[in-house]
């Protein structure tokens, strides 16, 4: 039913509000409904936000976007975790009818003492609502001054318009006919929901070597953890390692993979499940649960939280297969049914069917993650979550985000976009993306636009550049370059970003031409780098990841996404966009400019839309290059060369204020 005063289309709303917006503490975000009465008469509108114990903030101020378009917002910020609410309340606001009214008859001498009485009535009806030490008296003063007839009507009016009184009132105003709408649910969350750099590593990689009789030997979770220094130092806050469990024998793949493994192949650590155990189970190569808690230990001494995979599929090996044959896809003649993407064929892999033991398997998958959970795990990157139910998830997350809400799930769902859209909406805190293949400026800037629109109110995104299962063929072609653009790209564009192990060796080689699988697949094998000697011979792009990790701690405005804006650029080689965020009394503001060629030096005009800068069209302006610290002067046009392979990369990041550092990282 409609309001005395109508309060229509409020935004944020997911699913006719039946699903909670999201935020994370500390966020801006905007609020905006449609708000109008019959008739010419003034209304307005505020918001009010009530935090999880049912307190009422203070209720802020909207505002007419554009007047006549009926189309009020404004931004509010929460600052504490847990389930919130708000609503927009509208009203008929007397007072300014009465001064647009009294604006124009009051100069043409128009029904002045009756026009001037109204006004004293309204604004002594409006200062009983004012607190005495906020403005009561120049209200008051307001009255006596309006009903002073021995005062030009001019100043008479002139005191009621005074701008101590106008304040006063835009604080405590006079409201009638006040139209509340429902409440619309929020989900406040903590920081990492939104803002991190991760790094995926394999275990069993790291300190992995050859025997001298050729005998492949795996790393172990302690050597895995001497690594940890080194992500830390490159300024990462999520370390991930794909699944650490017990690996099957049956259908094992080999190298590349191969159907036929030999005896000392590895496996597919997706391969979940032998006789050692399941997924509450290490791989007995990487060692003991002590050695999986120094890993935990160390990853947070050096402040970086352990994110794990959690992958529902089995091999054949796994006990569930035994215990639990219901739980898996029987075929015609008897046997499992193993995963299939065609042309992709995974036999070493059951996936699981969740109609004939819904709740078995909620129960189990629940034990599991909280057994994990109880390990030091806070963070689950979820394997191919748009392959089983969505309402397996919404129960399970539901579940566990009752009893642990600082629990985060990172959804792997490279699908179509209404899954994807739902798996955020149900409760997954963030998702794997398009991104990868979004390589032009046209396709960056549409889907950039719409990821830091109104989805932002659901579905937070975080741009791995590279994975074990993809290597973009921009990757595979633009050399150097095409690395440390995409790093670039992801690391400014995205408040969440991630690379996999190899990402800053630049490591390029396909299987095969026309395929995104690496050739020598970790996903298969052992895959030991040699990192100090890629750094002595200069084959490493870690100084550059570095400095994007150290620009985004220090930069509010690169750990949002919803204020993104795209300015003209005459070169469509050429991206530029900026984001602005408040911090402390001032406003940070970084302007991202990339050559997204890595094949040619491009020059070019940027036009930047200064009121989207917060700035004047003519203004000029110093901006710091966050990449080299040179310093530049700026203005709406600006001329931009930028060449692949220049140190330190084919890009500007420039901040436009001086910002100081934040302390520490985000939780």
């Amino acid at each position: 039913m409609i309001g005395r005063i109508p309060v229509l289309d409020i935004r944020p709303q997911i699913d006719c509000g039946r699903r909670p917006a999201k935020a994370v503490v500390g966020e801006a975000f905007e609020v905006s409904a449609t708000v109008f009465r019959e008739g010419h008469d003034a209304v307005a509108a505020n918001v009010v936000l009530r935090n999880p114990a049912g307190r009422c903030g203070p209720w802020t101020p909207m505002r007419e976007r554009v007047p006549g378009t009926d189309r009020w917002s404004t931004e509010v910020t929460p600052d504490v975790e847990g389930r919130w609410t708000f609503t927009v309340e509208a009203w008929s606001d007397p007072l300014a009818t009465w001064r647009r009214h009294a604006s124009v008859k009051i100069p043409a001498g128009l029904d002045t003492e009756l026009v001037l009485a109204e006004g004293a009535e309204l604004h002594e009806r409006a200062a009983a609502d004012v607190p005495k030490s906020d403005g009561r008296e120049s209200v008051l003063g307001a009255v006596d001054a309006l009903r002073d007839g021995g005062l030009p009507p001019a100043a008479r009016l002139a005191a009621a318009l005074a701008p101590q009184v106008t304040a006063a009132l835009e604080r405590h105003p006079l409201r009638e006919l006040l139209t509340v709408s429902r409440p619309m649910p929020l989900a406040v969350e903590r920081r990492r929901a939104l803002y991190g750099s991760w790094y995926e590593l394999f275990p069993r990689s790291e300190g992995a070597l050859v025997t001298p009789d050729g005998t492949a030997v795996s790393g172990t979770l302690r050597t895995a953890a001497e690594r940890l220094p080194a992500v830390a130092a490159m300024g990462f806050d999520v370390v991930y390692l794909p699944p650490v469990h017990p690996i099957g024998t049956s259908f094992r793949k080999g190298p590349n993979n191969g159907l036929a493994a030999g005896p000392d192949d590895v496996g597919s650590p997706w391969a979940i499940g032998s006789a050692a155990g399941g997924h509450d189970a290490l791989h007995p190569d990487l060692g003991t649960f002590e050695d999986f808690a120094h890993f935990v230990r160390t990853a947070r001494d050096l402040r970086m939280e352990v994110a794990l995979d959690f992958a529902l599929q089995c091999s054949p090996d796994h006990p569930w297969v035994t215990l639990h044959p219901q739980w898996f896809h029987h075929r015609a003649d008897g046997s499992i049914a193993y995963a299939e993407n065609p042309p992709k064929k995974y036999q070493d892999i059951y996936p699981l069917a969740f109609d004939t033991d819904f709740r078995g398997l909620v129960r189990e998958t629940e034990r599991v993650l909280r057994f994990w959970m109880a390990k030091g795990v806070r963070i689950f990157r979820v394997d191919n979550p748009h392959t089983k139910p969505v309402a397996f998830w919404e129960k399970v997350l539901g579940d566990i985000n009752r009893t642990d809400p600082d629990v985060l799930f990172l959804a792997e769902a490279f699908t179509r976009p209404a899954m994807l859209r739902t798996l955020a909406q149900i409760g997954f805190h963030q998702s794997y993306t398009y991104f990868t293949w979004r390589n032009t400026k046209q396709e960056l800037t549409e889907y950039l636009t719409e990821l830091s629109g109104e989805s932002a109110a659901y579905l937070r995104p975080n741009f791995f550049v590279n994975t074990p299962d993809i290597l973009h063929a921009y990757l595979q072609e633009g050399g150097r370059a095409a690395f440390e653009i995409r790093a670039v790209l992801a690391a400014t564009l995205s408040p969440a970003w991630g690379v996999y192990a190899g990402y800053e060796l630049c490591e390029s080689t396909p299987v095969r031409p026309g395929s995104e699988e690496y050739l020598d697949s970790e996903k298969y094998q052992l895959r030991p780098r040699d990192w100090e000697a890629a750094a002595k011979q200069g084959r490493t792009i870690a100084p550059l990841i570095t400095a994007l990790n150290r620009i985004r701690r220090r930069h509010p405005a690169l750990q949002q996404l919803r204020d993104l804006r795209f300015h003209p650029v005459d070169n469509d080689a050429v991206l530029a966009y900026s984001k602005r965020a408040r911090h402390g009394a001032g406003v940070d503001t970084v302007l991202t400019v990339v050559n997204l060629d890595p094949h040619h030096t491009h020059e070019a005009t940027v036009s930047l839309d200064m009121p989207e800068l917060g700035l004047g069209r003519h203004e000029s302006f110093p901006v710091r290059d966050e990449l080299t610290g040179d310093t530049y002067h700026w203005g709406r046009d600006n001329y931009v060369r930028l060449e692949p392979g220049r140190s330190p990369a084919p890009a500007h990041v420039l901040s436009l204020r001086p910002s100081s550092p934040i302390g520490g990282s985000p939780n």
